[in-house]
């Protein structure tokens, strides 16, 4: 299989720079843009150097609007612009964004050179629409204090979950990105025991709750589907982010398939027959949301002029 991008497999950092941007009208833009995602595994690479145990990796995702004025080259199969969801006051808004740049180490300032250097060619090709620095919490918790990604693939199986498996775009991923922001002053006036029950885990010690115990609108429950008694499952490289005014949870999903997590989110947030949905959206809503596909690294340096 061709070799994915260094942002996608490895396990998570302790920072992040999270970039969603637009690419500029006209050929030179699209050209400018598609010669610096060509370059960006190689500069990764001159910059990790640096520190080689502080992990610096990096992903860049291309949005369905744009992939052809970049790449000149059909969209990858089912790579569509983000799916809004909306339900009983929850909602999952679709954002604007043509490229999305995931770059993570050890050591934040890393994270900013390569953004930095990566940018500097680019004058005007690009406008920045977001950048959020994210941080690991503590032992890896949410800012609600419950540990984060504990259901994620491990060893071989996290490409197994990532990677598309096969076809041209092999060794390439979907992502789904989302910031979240939390009403934490009220989340954390709940009962612990409440806020398990909103989870379905305890959050001390992180156990699951057997599944006779997990209540239908329980966050875990809700993002367990299964086809055919396979769970679909997805990566997550989700890091908390923010200052004391706003802050909550930046959410990034590598799948080998287009909707894996669409399906999610549609049962988190639009109510099923019986009204059961996630009730963790009680406490925390989306305010941005984008897909992209994040192209293999051997893929994206053949587009170098």
């Amino acid at each position: 299989m061709a070799k994915p991008q260094s942002g996608v497999l490895p396990e998570a950092n302790k920072s992040a720079n999270l970039l969603t941007l637009n690419v500029a009208p006209g050929e030179a833009a699209a050209a400018a843009v598609r010669q610096a995602a060509a370059g960006l595994p190689n500069l990764n690479d001159e910059i990790a150097a640096l520190d080689p145990a502080a992990r610096l990796a990096s992903a860049i995702g291309i949005g369905a609007e744009a992939w052809t004025r970049i790449f000149g080259d059909a969209t990858p199969d089912g790579l569509t612009p983000f799916t809004p969801f909306e339900d009983g006051g929850r909602s999952a808004p679709a954002t604007p964004a043509d490229l999305f740049l995931h770059l993570r180490a050890e050591r934040f300032d890393l994270c900013f050179e390569l953004t930095r250097r990566w940018a500097a060619g680019l004058g005007g090709a690009v406008e920045t629409i977001e950048e959020v620095h994210g941080f690991r919490y503590l032992d890896s918790r949410d800012l609600t204090g419950f540990v984060d990604g504990t259901e994620n693939p491990k060893d071989e199986h996290r490409a197994e979950v990532a990677l598309v498996p096969e076809g041209p775009h092999a060794g390439g991923s979907y992502v789904d990105i989302q910031r979240y922001v939390h009403d934490l002053a009220t989340w954390n006036r709940l009962s612990v025991a409440a806020q398990e029950q909103i989870i379905a885990r305890t959050k001390a010690d992180n156990e699951e709750f057997a599944a006779e115990d997990k209540p239908e609108t329980a966050h875990i429950k809700r993002v367990s589907i299964k086809d055919d008694g396979v769970s679909v499952e997805i990566l997550r490289h989700s890091l908390p982010y923010g200052t004391m005014d706003e802050h909550g949870l930046y959410f990034i999903s590598y799948a080998g398939r287009p909707d894996s997590f669409r399906r999610m989110l549609e049962r988190m947030i639009v109510a099923d027959p019986a009204g059961h949905y996630d009730h963790l959206m009680d406490y925390s809503r989306a305010v941005t949301g984008a897909s992209f596909f994040a192209p293999s690294r051997d893929w994206l340096e053949a587009q170098a002029d």
